[in-house]
Formats: C-alpha cells, structure tokens, sequence
C-alpha cells in the first residue's frame, strides 16, 4: 500500500522508468562521463598529483611527471597534442545521441587556407562545440574534408597536471593569442581554429529561449584573423542554451554582481546551472535531453594584413555580425525559434 509521503515524493520527484532502454543509459553514462570531466576531473587531478607525491609511497609517479610536464610544458601552445584514434571512438556517438547534436554544413570551406570559426552562443558547458569539433561523432571531417579542428579553451585548465593531457588528446589548445597563432601560421592550410568568442561572460546569459550573444565589444578573434589571413566563419548552435536552466541572474541583481566579480578575478564563471539527473528528471547537473543544432555559416573571405588599422577591425567586425545575424534569421526557422525571436548582441 502506497503511503501519502511516497504520493507526495513522487510527485515531487519524476524519477525515471526502470524499463528505460539499455542504449539510452549507455548515453546518459556517457554524458555523465562528460559532465564530471568539464566540473571535476582538473581539481581531482590536481589533489591526486599532491596526495601521491607527499602521503603515498608512489611519490615517484608525481616526480616523473614533473619532469614530464616541465619538457612538454609549451606544447599546449604548439599545436597541442590531437589524438584521432580518441576522437573517433564509438562512445562520442551515445554523446551525440543523448541530446542529440547536429552539424550543419552552408558552405564548403576549402582546406587549403586557414580559418578562424566563431562559435556562438558559448552555452554553459558548450556542448555543441565539444561534440562537433573535439570528436567525430558529427562527422566535421567528412563534412569538411582536408581541414583539421581545434577548439580553444581557458589556459588556467592547462596548469593541471594530467588534466591538461587528456583535453590536449580532444584537440583542446589554450585560447590565447600565441597558440591560435600557432595553428595559422602552419603551411598549407587545412586548420580551423575554433573559438567561442563569448568566453565565460556569455555563459551567464544562458538561458533558455534567449539569444544574448556578447561579441559587440569582441574584436580580438578579428584581428588574429586579419593578421593570419585567415577566412572568418559564423558558426550558431541552436539549443546550445536550452540543455540547462540557470537561477535568473539579471543584470543589476547582487548574483550577477558577484558572478561578474568572481568572473574577472577568476578568469572563469559560475553560473548556477541544473537540469535533470541521472535515475530522475527533476533536479541535477545532468543536462536535458534537447537537440542542438550546430549551423555553420559561409566563409567571409580575409586578406593579410600583419598591422591592421581601426578601421580595418570595424569593418569586418560588422561584416561578421551581419553573417551571423543573417545565419540566424535564415535558419531559426528550422529549430523551433520564434519568428519574432533576434540576436542581442552585447
């Protein structure tokens, strides 16, 4: 007989149905993976390399990594360390499965230059450029043959020992100058750098339905463009917002005030996402199951110009914007945004 308390957490709580199919848990495992990796996984390694160096008797793994980590200290700035093999792996299709993700190719992008994709909105755990550009789950090199990914991400995450190992093998560099610059300046093109050009900031605007994308004031991905004569590409993931509720944080309220302080001293934000969890639907850090489409814009053709002026930097600043605002009108229709939904640039 069911008490009214079970009544009650039941309704409170919507756990899920333990006939649930086997692939489907095999992709929410997968997720969960992810998940515990962008959250947990740099601090884990950090305590494991200090516990292992000064309380266990295996010190001397901490102390060869040391020395491993001193030598390949810059490769992080070089290129970074792609693994293929790793980024084919079966289990980035149960991943792209989950929500599912999409990639949606415009335009055809020659692999004999170079180019810089901005990646829009950065989302909480930017999940759809994860998926589309550090694996192969959506098939970019099929998509776009002959050109080679590299997402960009914070370089604080590269200071974690063993950590910063197993984001190089994604294809993951750090997001400053001297590392994109690297992946430009290699000969015979083929490499497209990818950086999601709202960084942290943005990801306190994540809300569902809400299309704030922080690029009016972003001009630096311009320059390195220009600079490296590099094609720029809009990229617009649409659900990128939608895989997470946040608590309202609107401009002006104490949260926001701290987050933004928090973030300009940190480096990184925090914003105070949840979703679903793992055996139920009603709370937790899993995200929804909700699909992200990841539409890739035409290429705007760059010459190189190593000191570009001012003036030079606006205009292809607003050439962009006006890319990627018509990518959005054009498709928004497709994935179920409002015909009176636009972009609020920031």
């Amino acid at each position: 007989m069911v008490s009214d308390f079970d009544l009650r957490v039941e309704i409170l709580i919507n756990f899920a149905p333990i006939d649930v199919p086997l692939v489907r848990r095999i992709q929410t495992a997968v997720v969960l993976q992810w998940v515990f990796s962008f959250l947990a996984l740099a601090p884990i390694c950090i305590i494991l390399f200090f516990f292992l160096l000064c309380y266990t008797r295996f010190w001397l793994i901490s102390v060869l990594y040391a020395i491993w980590w001193y030598i390949d200290w810059d490769t992080p700035s070089l290129g970074g360390r792609k693994v293929p093999f790793l980024c084919r792996l079966r289990v980035w299709e149960y991943m792209r499965d989950y929500f599912p993700i999409k990639l949606v190719k415009t335009a055809d992008l020659d692999p004999r230059k170079n180019y810089v994709l901005g990646f829009h909105p950065h989302g909480i755990l930017v999940a759809g450029a994860f998926t589309n550009f550090c694996t192969e789950a959506t098939g970019f090199s099929k998509l776009f043959p002959g050109l080679r990914s590299n997402l960009l991400m914070l370089p604080l995450w590269f200071r974690a020992p063993f950590f910063r190992d197993y984001i190089m093998s994604a294809g993951l560099v750090p997001s400053d100058k001297e590392s994109a610059s690297y992946l430009l300046q290699r000969k015979g093109g083929g490499n497209a750098v990818v950086i999601a050009v709202g960084g942290a900031p943005e990801a306190l605007d994540a809300h569902p339905g809400d299309y704030t994308v922080h690029l009016a004031n972003k001009k630096g991905f311009i320059k390195l463009a220009i600079e490296h004569g590099a094609d720029l590409v809009p990229i617009y993931s649409f659900g990128e917002n939608e895989v997470f509720d946040q608590v309202e944080n609107p401009r002006g309220t104490w949260l926001r005030y701290i987050q933004e302080r928090l973030q300009s001293i940190m480096g990184i934000s925090l914003p105070l996402f949840h979703a679903r969890g793992v055996f139920q639907y009603s709370f937790g850090l899993m995200p929804y199951r909700k699909p992200i489409n990841t539409v890739v814009g035409r290429p705007i053709p760059v010459e190189k110009n190593k000191k570009p002026t001012v003036e030079d930097l606006d205009v292809f600043h607003q050439r962009y914007m006006d890319e990627l605002t018509l990518l959005f009108e054009e498709h928004k229709g497709n994935y179920g945004v409002p015909e009176d939904a636009h972009l609020l640039f920031q």
